[in-house]
Parts: structure tokens; sequence; C-alpha cells
């Protein structure tokens, strides 16, 4: 009898350690593929298809399997977007390029904005299923937890000026709102049309990236990314940064404002 409680005891006691380890198991399986892939991206060298060296060489063939396979190649180019913002590949910038070369400006807008909005999602929900609620509760506390109520009030707003200027990388704003009560269709909602200012411009700078490529071919250099980025245009996303952060300032304003008279 005592032996057959000892063991029915020691069984009970491991199931919920077990039952423990498949489900961090499971929360964890997600984020452990997008690292895995992100590893064999970069030890396979794919990389180095993410570059204006690569489209300068390849731009005869691109355009020409788009021209006779439009559709496909649309629909193509979503997915690949999604994947590589979903396994946070830092190739958003120079995808962006590509579209509008090859798709023109306005249908590259369409396309890298889906397929951007849709890998951003997959990467705040593998990250919220992973870390937030656990974050949570470890930073419920001081000026985090202030900060964190802050965020959550107004998180659209908060998000759409976060994604318009690009002050942290496109990887840090898709898995950092994970960390907050953020509801899903606030997030892509904000996502789709912050990052809109930012690809409009992008894909407008890749319609006209082949007389770019074709002055570096000329001169013997390769162009780049850099290249491409002038003052106009980053001084253009603060201005827009700015106008969608006023209707957050007078809102808390007018919350200081009230607070005393309440």
């Amino acid at each position: 009898m005592t032996d057959t409680s000892t063991t029915t005891m020691t069984k009970d006691a491991e199931m919920p350690r077990n039952g423990g380890l498949a489900a961090k198991a499971r929360r964890f399986a997600p984020l452990i593929v997008i690292a895995a892939g992100l590893t064999f991206a970069y030890l396979m060298g794919w990389q180095r298809f993410f570059t204006l060296e690569f489209l300068a060489e390849s731009r005869d063939s691109l355009t020409a399997f788009v021209d006779a396979n439009f559709w496909l190649s649309t629909l193509g180019f979503t997915a690949l977007y999604a994947v590589a913002v979903a396994f946070s590949f830092p190739a958003a910038s120079i995808l962006t390029i590509f579209a509008g070369f090859l798709f023109g400006w306005l249908t590259a807008t369409v396309v890298v904005a889906v397929g951007a909005t849709a890998g951003a999602t997959a990467i705040f929900m593998v990250a919220r299923s992973a870390f937030g609620e656990s974050l949570r509760d470890r930073v419920g506390r001081g000026r985090v937890k202030k900060l964190a109520e802050g965020f959550e009030e107004d998180a659209f707003s908060y998000l759409l000026v976060l994604r318009i200027a690009p002050i942290f990388p496109f990887f840090i704003m898709n898995v950092a709102p994970a960390l907050f009560n953020v509801p899903v269709r606030t997030y892509v909602i904000a996502t789709f049309f912050g990052i809109l200012p930012g690809v409009i411009a992008y894909s407008w700078l890749g319609q006209g990236i082949g007389s770019v490529l074709d002055a570096a071919e000329a001169a013997g250099t390769s162009a780049t990314v850099g290249d491409l980025i002038t003052t106009e245009i980053t001084l253009a996303f603060v201005a827009l940064a700015i106008v969608a952060a006023v209707p957050v300032a007078i809102k808390k304003w007018r919350r200081r404002n009230a607070a005393p008279e309440s």
C-alpha cells in the first residue's frame, strides 16, 4: 500500500511538471523556428540576393519574368516579403526598392504594405505568445508600469507615430508592442497605415532606380541603399511623425489639465 501510494504521489507530482514543460515547448516552438530559419538563411548566404548589386545583375531577367507572370509575381513577392519580415530578415528597405522597380510605385505600395503587415503580425503573435504575459507580470511596477499603461491607452496613436518615424528598427517595433496589451486589430491597422509613407517613398525610389544603377555601372561602382536616402526624405518622415504625434500630445495635455478639477 505504501509503495503504491508513493508511486501515485510521484506520478501526480510529475504530471504538472511535464505539463508545464510541454506548455513552454509549445509556447517557444514558433520562436525557435524563426531563429533557426534566420540562422539557416544566413548560413546559406541568401543575404547576397537582397542587395542593389544583385538587382543590377538580374534586372533584365527579373523584369522579363514579371512581365510574363504579373499576378504570380505580385502574389509571390507579397509572400516573400511577409516571410522575410516574419523571420526578421533585415531586408525591408531593399525589398521595397525591388518592388518599386519591378511593379511600379503604386502596385509596389499595395504589395509591400500587405506583405509587411502580415509578416509583422505573425512575429507579433509569436512574441506575445512566448513573452507577453510573463514579461508584463515582471515589469508591472513603477515607471515601466506607467509607461505600459500610457502605451496601452493610446496604442493606436503610439504605434502610428513609431511606425511613421523609423526611430527604432522595424524588427523592434514588430516585437515591442507584444509586451503590452495591444489588441491584434489595433496592431494590424496601425502597422498598415503607419508604414504607408515609408513604403510609398521607397517604392518611388525603386521605380526610378534604373537610372541610378546605370550611372553606377557606367562609373564602375556599386549603388547602395544609403546613396538613395536624402536629407529631404528623412526630414519628411520626421515631419509626418510630428503631425501624427500632435493628437497624442493634445490628449495628454487635456487629461493633465482635467485631473486637478476632478
